[in-house]
């Protein structure tokens, strides 16, 4: 029987977190499933472990050679049964009835090609935050909703990889691309949201359906550093995202990136080539003043603050 969502988890040395995300897939309350676990390169201590979940639903892949996060995700994109295909990162989880709430809403949207998302828990050491704030306004540009913020502090509109489900074809017509080690989850979305058909939709619910799992000591692309990568992604995609994007995208992404290595060319160079080249507004030079002048826990410790603030007012009012 043909299962109703593929599951595809890309993975590599790091067994004891894939074990928790792989279970999390397992317990799902939608039992007509299968889950790709495709491992990126040999990896023994990961193959045994998996070797101890004994489900028929359960599917390992292990790649001869190291391809990356992209490739691992394009492997387990080839190998799916199902025409609707959900990711899930290895150091995520999702809470039970993730994936049908998912489908139920993909099965009634208008867009041939829905990519459906969701609200999550963010868990850190500092706390805990539910993420993304809000949904995408009307006829909000897509690279605004990501890259944009109308406060100092971020979690405003956010679309993660383990909350996406869409459909394989979609997936086979756009692939995600190979050989970036950053940004590779965005590339992807933004090249699709080009195609004809294609809509980004929020399960409508306050509640969260999975957790992303941030700590900090751990080694994760997230966590790099290298400002310089992300300064050249953003020129090489300044056709697909607006000129508000662009210039966000330098002052905020970039700069979290910078101000880890405390490089102050880069404090000077990205509001000038923010202002220069796009249409930055007046928070994002607070927002970019934020990132390089208050620690990382402070920030944290603030953001916690407002957003558990902001998630009691939408509990309040129902808003989105």
């Amino acid at each position: 029987m043909e299962p109703l969502i593929s599951v595809v988890i890309p993975t590599r040395e790091r067994p004891s977190l894939v074990f928790r995300a792989v279970q999390s897939a397992l317990r799902q309350t939608l039992n007509e499933i299968e889950v790709i676990v495709v491992i990126d390169g040999p990896d023994a201590a990961t193959s045994q472990v998996l070797i101890q979940l004994d489900d028929p639903k359960l599917h390992v892949r292990t790649l001869n050679q190291r391809r990356g996060c992209a490739g691992a995700r394009n492997a387990g994109i080839s190998e799916a049964k199902s025409h609707w295909i959900a990711f899930l990162d290895d150091d995520d989880e999702w809470f039970p009835q993730k994936l049908e709430i998912q489908l139920q809403i993909a099965k009634q949207s208008h867009h041939f090609y829905p990519i459906i998302s969701c609200r999550f828990i963010s868990r850190s050491e500092g706390g805990d935050l539910i993420w993304p704030r809000r949904y995408p306004k009307p006829e909000e540009p897509l690279s605004e909703y990501l890259f944009c913020q109308s406060g100092v502090f971020g979690g405003e509109g956010v679309v993660l990889p383990s909350s996406i489900l869409t459909k394989r074809d979609l997936l086979r017509k756009v692939p995600f691309r190979s050989g970036i080690p950053r940004h590779d989850d965005v590339d992807w979305l933004l090249r699709a949201s080009t195609i004809e058909g294609v809509g980004v939709e929020f399960v409508p619910t306050t509640d969260p359906l999975l957790i992303w799992h941030m700590e900090n000591d751990r080694n994760r692309i997230s966590n790099t550093a290298d400002w310089h990568f992300s300064l050249s992604w953003i020129q090489a995609n300044r056709q697909i995202v607006t000129p508000h994007a662009y210039a966000s995208f330098l002052m905020i992404w970039t700069s979290l990136s910078a101000a880890k290595r405390r490089n102050w060319i880069a404090f000077w160079l990205l509001p000038w080539k923010a202002y220069r080249e796009g249409k930055p507004k007046i928070i994002d030079f607070i927002a970019h003043l934020v990132i390089w002048l208050l620690p990382v826990k402070m920030r944290r410790l603030i953001t916690v603050f407002l957003d558990r603030r902001e998630h009691e007012r939408i509990y309040i009012t129902g808003e989105k």
